[in-house]
């Protein structure tokens, strides 16, 4: 008996190890509801509403500095998009009722909620929209770095978005590929954790789908590319 246990532990050992299986990601816990900070949309017509399919991520395509506040900056936002007509020339004079992202990402961390998720995303770029649930983080990756604690949070809140809404990991994307050769969006920086086979982004996603700790390393700068991390991009001073 002991000698068949023995070839039978020895037999297991040599087969390959099984996928481990996904656990239930919970939200992240630096999340700021709209609520919390003061979201004020109008109503949605129910033409925009959607089933999830996509996280698609993005960056907002702004420097920032160390002076800005990111609710202040969330606030602004909403309000420049229910006000877009009055400030902007056909064809990117169109009404957003709300945030045109699900989700912003402050350098510090924060995931600060936008639109309601139930409701498609909104874009200067031309691609199908529905499905798609926008991530953006503050920042202009094409001249800055983002900080560890932005990336901890993307990563973590795709995951939770792809538990939530039972998606395979190629469901995660990134502007620049869903609108083609209209963006460089998120930005340099960050496009290189969304390439290879597989792409360091989802394998982060992937080990948090596992209920495993992100091992997230974001690399020395690129050559010719940002060096300075948006935590520490300090304000022109003025003459």
């Amino acid at each position: 008996m002991k000698r068949l246990l023995l070839a039978a532990f020895a037999v297991l050992l040599t087969l390959p190890a099984l996928a481990a299986e996904r656990v239930a990601v919970p939200r992240p816990a630096n999340f700021v509801t709209a609520e919390e900070w003061g979201s004020k949309p109008d109503p949605l017509p129910d033409s925009r509403r959607h089933t999830p399919r996509f996280v698609t991520l993005h960056h907002a395509g702004v420097t920032w500095t160390t002076d800005r506040d990111p609710v202040t900056f969330i606030r602004n936002m909403q309000a420049w998009g229910k006000r877009r007509p009055e400030i902007e020339q056909p064809p990117r004079d169109t009404f957003w009722a709300d945030l045109p992202y699900h989700f912003l990402i402050a350098p510090d961390g924060r995931i600060f909620e936008g639109r309601p998720l139930e409701y498609e995303p909104e874009s200067n770029t031309k691609y199908d929209l529905a499905g798609h649930l926008g991530v953006e983080m503050m920042g202009n990756f094409e001249e800055q770095r983002p900080s560890p604690a932005q990336v901890e949070s993307a990563v973590r809140l795709a995951a939770w978005l792809v538990s939530k809404y039972d998606l395979p990991l190629e469901a995660i994307s990134t502007h620049a590929k869903v609108a083609k050769n209209q963006t460089t969006c998120p930005g340099r920086d960050f496009n290189r954790y969304c390439q290879g086979d597989p792409w360091p982004f989802r394998t982060w996603v992937e080990q948090v789908l596992h209920g495993e700790e992100p091992a997230i390393e974001l690399g020395e700068p690129l050559e010719g590319g940002p060096t300075v991390l948006i935590t520490e991009t300090l304000p022109v001073a003025k003459p």
